[in-house]
């Protein structure tokens, strides 16, 4: 049970604050607001954070905060109004049947522990702004499939890019999901098609990056001198596979660091932008007239420890629609080669 810090008469309380427990060390906090509050929504929670009516240790939080044990968060009393829907505030729990159906097709492996997605394309992982329907809640109203533990997300991809999703459907369960990821021990694959082709054919993208607002929505670039400070290290490993000419390329891209749009921004700087990509120019000379203008990135296989038994999930996500008949329309051989080779 989280330990009450302070408390005033119910009456005249404003705020409380919450101490973080061990149990949830590197939680991150909009995680961790989930597990407390789960009738708070994703909008209302960052409407909170703005404001500054969410403390941790008495200074300014992000959503995206590392929690340790014995910070204390403080909290505004009105996350413990009674749960309706309202501005900002998530409806009550529960999806539909489509959508039920929906999370069950996607599901490639499954254990008492660990749930592992093929996400399709254009559906957003997490809520935000103008985004009602997203991976997270819809897992949320399925509670009682799962268990009746909500399951939690371990790590993240883009709205557009299909593929492996990890869910951990403990909370046990995640916090050591969590912990490979920032010790960079799960291997991950992606395949891409890009303009051109990369040379040398196999090589490694180093550029620190930063966020940079734009007319189509954020995204990263490289860091610039006296940005260092507020950069993001980035490496990214690449090997193209197959090749139409010099138009474009196969590649697999194995990122070593988990930086928002990293492969995408990586692969714009050395000049082969991710055919379909309309955030960095890969939506340019597409290269044949045929090809869906949808991002063409898929993360294809995920090896990491089972977080129970220790021991190897070891998963690979066929290609999407939209890139398998890109595939075919450029002759690639999506099965030329096994998963346990790529």
């Amino acid at each position: 049970m989280t330990e009450p810090v302070k408390a005033a008469a119910p009456a005249l309380a404003k705020v409380e604050t919450l101490r973080v427990q061990s149990s949830e060390a590197d939680m991150r906090l909009d995680r961790w607001f989930r597990v407390h509050f789960p009738e708070v929504g994703y909008t209302y929670l960052q409407k909170l954070l703005r404001s500054g009516q969410i403390r941790i240790d008495s200074k300014r939080a992000q959503a995206n905060d590392r929690l340790t044990a014995g910070m204390e968060v403080r909290v505004p009393a009105i996350v413990r109004q009674p749960k309706k829907a309202g501005p900002g505030l998530k409806a009550p729990l529960g999806v539909s049947k489509g959508d039920r159906d929906a999370i069950e097709k996607m599901i490639i492996y499954e254990d008492d522990h660990v749930l592992v997605l093929n996400k399709p394309f254009g559906l957003a992982v997490q809520g935000g702004t103008g985004t009602k329907k997203h991976i997270d809640g819809m897992l949320e109203g399925m509670a009682d499939r799962f268990g009746g533990e909500r399951p939690r997300l371990v790590h993240r991809i883009d709205r557009d890019t299909t593929g492996i999703l990890l869910v951990a459907k403990t909370r046990d369960a995640a916090s050591k999901l969590g912990k490979t990821f920032q010790t960079r021990s799960a291997a991950k694959t992606y395949w891409a098609l890009v303009n051109g082709v990369p040379k040398p054919p196999q090589g490694k993208i180093e550029a620190a990056l930063v966020k940079a607002s734009g007319p189509d929505g954020d995204r990263v670039r490289k860091a610039r001198p006296g940005e260092q400070a507020e950069a993001m290290h980035a490496t990214t490993h690449y090997s193209v596979i197959d090749q139409v000419g010099r138009k474009a390329a196969w590649v697999s891209l194995k990122p070593v660091t988990g930086r928002q749009h990293q492969l995408r921004a990586h692969m714009h700087m050395i000049g082969h932008p991710i055919v379909g990509d309309n955030k960095y120019e890969g939506d340019v000379n597409m290269p044949a007239e045929n090809i869906d203008r949808k991002l063409h990135l898929h993360a294809r296989r995920l090896i990491i420890p089972h977080p129970k038994t220790g021991g190897k999930i070891d998963c690979t996500a066929p290609l999407p629609e939209h890139m398998r008949r890109t595939w075919d329309t450029l002759g690639f051989d999506a099965e030329m080669f096994g998963a346990k080779d790529e």
